[in-house]
């Protein structure tokens, strides 16, 4: 097991700080242990109170640790004061850690001071030159190299500056710059710009933080440096795009999305055999249309057409019920798949879809029955969506969802040249889906 110290604040909401340390290491992977530097009392909102931690308390957490589990990587947070500072340059000297990623914070998002001017200068003078990575944001950056920041260029030169301050790498973020918000990472010698993908949201609390500990924990691991930096930061882009919207303020991001994935992978496909076997005991041949159909079901946070499973080579018709061609698998139908994730878009509960043969009297029956049913026109599709397949499916499903406000239980089309009309019904799990195939 690869085991990652913390050394940060403790945060109360859970959104940052140790908190956040520990749900990263844990989610990628790692063993997670910490040493608490300051407890603060704040929320969404911001930082209320914070009370730091007596300098030789955090001395004696740092040994107790150290002494007996040690670390495969260490990343600091806030450090608070040049005492704290210079404790935990101490014990990571003592103990001879190769690994440690930086995380320089500075101040809190609401202004709040988390490392006083006594605290900076001690960490440049004690801590850089023992660093593998520093992760300073743009304001952070601008604090150490004395001057402002607001282009690519400023940005490669602060990084290039930092670095001579000590520390093997410096990767300075971007995400607080306008336009495209690259980040920087300087070796001494070369500069590398990581893209990134931006995310609206306002729930970002703890972004720093996530990403700093992400890094520590795949540098624990053995990874190249510029695959952790990769790896780190789709952990991230993920946790945002998914982030909790949470309290009244600022939420955090969403440190489980990556792991709830992963587990739900299993259960997904597990969902599908069970509802086929179900579809087999209905008699609903007739409700297969002449090109096959297809049940699908997407995993929490689905992010493309392979986080989605349905049946490789459709359900088929078996005289008065179905059959499925082979198990169900991810990545196997983009048509469908795409109807999906563009529920998902509007409603993330949303995860499940089957194809079944249009006709008015089954439009009716559905309507009859209080379920929520719109139509969508083939012919009014963008041309320039016409040629990826599912891409119009998706477009249309959109379309009725921004009509309604809200995903139909089925969507339907009366065809277009080349397209047989069709029914999709939609469901949070094939279950439900099939609840409703089972009443027509």
């Amino acid at each position: 097991m690869h085991k990652i110290l913390t050394i940060a604040a403790s945060d109360s909401g859970g959104g940052a700080g140790i908190q956040a340390d520990l749900k990263t290491i844990l989610s990628l992977g790692g063993y997670g242990m910490s040493v608490v530097t300051m407890l603060t009392a704040q929320n969404t909102l911001g930082i209320q109170g914070m009370m730091p931690v007596d300098p030789d308390f955090v001395a004696l957490q740092l040994d107790s640790v150290l002494d007996d589990i040690g670390a495969h990587c260490v990343k600091t947070g806030a450090l608070i004061n040049s005492q704290i500072v210079g404790i935990v340059a101490d014990r990571l000297r003592k103990h001879a850690i190769e690994k440690i990623v930086v995380d320089p914070v500075m101040q809190a998002s609401d202004g709040t001071v988390l490392l006083d001017e006594g605290g900076r200068e001690a960490m440049v003078r004690d801590i850089f030159p023992m660093t593998y990575l520093l992760t300073p944001n743009i304001p952070e950056a601008e604090i150490l190299v004395g001057h402002r920041i607001t282009s690519i260029s400023d940005i490669r030169k602060a990084a290039k500056k930092i670095q001579k301050m000590g520390p093997r790498y410096v990767l300075i973020k971007g995400g607080h710059r306008e336009g495209a918000r690259e980040d920087v990472l300087h070796d001494g010698s070369h500069h590398y710009e990581f893209p990134t993908r931006w995310v609206r949201t306002e729930h970002d609390h703890g972004t720093g933080c996530t990403l700093a500990s992400a890094i520590a924990t795949l540098l624990a691991q053995g990874l190249p440096l510029m695959q952790c930096i990769d790896e780190a930061k789709r952990y991230l882009h993920r946790a945002l795009r998914f982030s909790l919207n949470l309290g009244k303020g600022h939420g955090p991001t969403n440190h489980y999305a990556s792991i709830t994935r992963e587990i739900a992978r299993s259960h997904v496909i597990e969902e599908l055999d069970k509802a086929l076997e179900r579809l087999k005991r209905l008699n609903i041949g007739h409700l297969i249309p002449e090109v096959q159909s297809n049940l699908a079901y997407a995993i929490p946070f689905a992010e493309s057409v392979e986080d989605v499973a349905s049946f490789p080579g459709r359900l088929i018709r078996l005289g008065n019920t179905v059959g499925a061609i082979a198990p169900p698998r991810f990545g196997a139908s983009r048509q469908i798949h795409h109807l999906v994730l563009a529920a998902m878009e509007y409603d993330p509960e949303q995860r499940s879809a089957m194809a079944i043969r249009y006709s008015q009297t089954l439009v009716n029956r559905l309507r009859t029955l209080g379920y929520t049913v719109a139509e969508f026109d083939r012919n009014r599709t963008p041309d320039d969506l016409a040629e990826e397949e599912g891409s119009t499916l998706a477009w249309g499903v959109l379309d009725v969802i921004e009509e309604l406000g809200k995903v139909p239980d089925a969507v339907f089309d009366q065809g277009a040249v080349g397209k047989v009309p069709m029914i999709r019904v939609f469901g949070k799990d094939p279950r439900s889906v099939v609840d409703v195939i089972a009443k027509l």
